[in-house]
């Protein structure tokens, strides 16, 4: 009997996006032909899985002429290409996988990942947002199986378009490195208390630039930074200050694994999120599940969803600004207090909140679809 196909849509170059990764686990675990279709970058790393994979190489890379290149490249390939399932991952892959899947007769499974329409690149540019937004009503609220991140956003959405979401968080798995690097290893100080920020978010209003602005008040402390992001450069060229000597250290992309290897020597994992937009403010990041598996305490902002975990589980500190003596002290705080401390804490709830678990909501919308 020949298996169901199903194709998994995602606008990134496949290589980085673990929550994408770990639903194609769960696909393939339930029978499923796999087809994962990303986007080609001149930096994007090599990729080793065992189903198909597509990138799309593009004329654009940025802005509206990328999404208006890669929706109609995705469009033609999902028109001649026969699947049986359609899985879409956020907004700007949503529309050509609905078109494909009313014109087939296709179930569609929309997985948002965030609030799009609330992000903070476009709430500046009114013109975007009224696109995406049109986007929204035209395929919404017609949608019969959609996934989202967390209760907080699955609210919105049933605000705005009456849809009921089933909730899959954004949670690791409990994997680490078999074998653990050491600070050696891996070029890191040995005698520096490290934080550490990692992923491919490192983003405007996700706190970076105040924690940089903290640096020079905090001795023998270290950030390193593992990803990239819109404000990655910047904070690039902003170290170079003799201020920030030794205080600094980039990371590029790393396969997951190997990024853990960083968070693993760390002292202190930042989520730093700011509540200035409706998307960070119910966010709850993937790396503050990964701080957690790797037994690090965290700073963390006053975010809904964020600080609810941090504070019923003790795993670390949460700041209600940015401020530079804020963000200091509470450095300091968790410094002074070790990672003993919050031992007891990091381990519940990586017990009660892993991919594991999570995995059999996920589970039951595929069987029932």
């Amino acid at each position: 009997m020949n298996k169901k196909k199903v194709i998994v849509s995602v606008t990134n170059d496949l290589a980085t996006d673990q929550r994408v990764k770990r639903s194609i686990d769960v696909l393939l675990e339930q029978g499923f032909e796999v087809c994962f279709v990303g986007r080609l970058l001149p930096e994007s790393l090599a990729i080793d899985v065992p189903y198909e994979t597509r990138r799309f190489k593009l004329w654009f890379n940025k802005g509206f002429l990328f999404y208006a290149n890669y929706n109609i490249r995705l469009f033609l390939f999902l028109l001649f290409k026969h699947f049986d399932l359609y899985w879409s991952n956020d907004l700007d892959t949503l529309l050509p996988n609905y078109l494909v899947s009313k014109l087939k007769g296709k179930p569609l499974v929309y997985d948002s990942h965030e609030y799009f329409t609330g992000v903070p690149e476009i709430q500046d540019r009114p013109t975007v947002k009224r696109i995406w937004k049109f986007v929204e009503r035209i395929t919404m609220p017609s949608l019969k199986h959609f996934i989202t991140v967390n209760n907080s956003i699955a609210k919105l959405y049933k605000s705005d378009y009456g849809l009921e979401a089933t909730v899959v968080r954004n949670i690791s798995d409990s994997n680490l490195p078999r074998y653990i690097k050491s600070r050696e290893e891996l070029g890191l100080p040995t005698d520096k208390f490290i934080l550490i920020n990692q992923g491919s978010g490192i983003n405007m209003d996700r706190g970076m630039e105040e924690v940089m602005d903290a640096l020079p008040f905090l001795k023998n402390v270290v950030l390193v930074l593992v990803g990239k992001g819109d404000v990655y450069p910047l904070l690039k060229e902003r170290a170079q200050s003799p201020e920030f000597k030794d205080k600094v250290i980039f990371v590029d992309p790393q396969p997951y694994l190997e990024m853990l290897q960083y968070t693993l020597n760390a002292d202190c994992g930042l989520t730093l999120d700011k509540p200035n937009n409706l998307n960070y403010k119910y966010s709850l990041p993937n790396k503050l599940f990964d701080y957690v598996k790797c037994g690090i305490p965290m700073v963390a902002s006053n975010v809904v969803e964020v600080q609810y975990l941090v504070k019923t589980y003790q795993l670390g500190e949460v700041v209600n600004n940015h401020e530079r003596k804020t963000l200091v002290g509470a450095v300091e705080e968790i410094r002074k207090k070790g990672k003993g401390y919050f031992g007891e804490g990091l381990r519940k709830a990586a017990e009660q909140n892993n991919w594991e678990l999570e995995q059999e909501v996920l589970r039951k919308l595929i069987k029932n679809l």
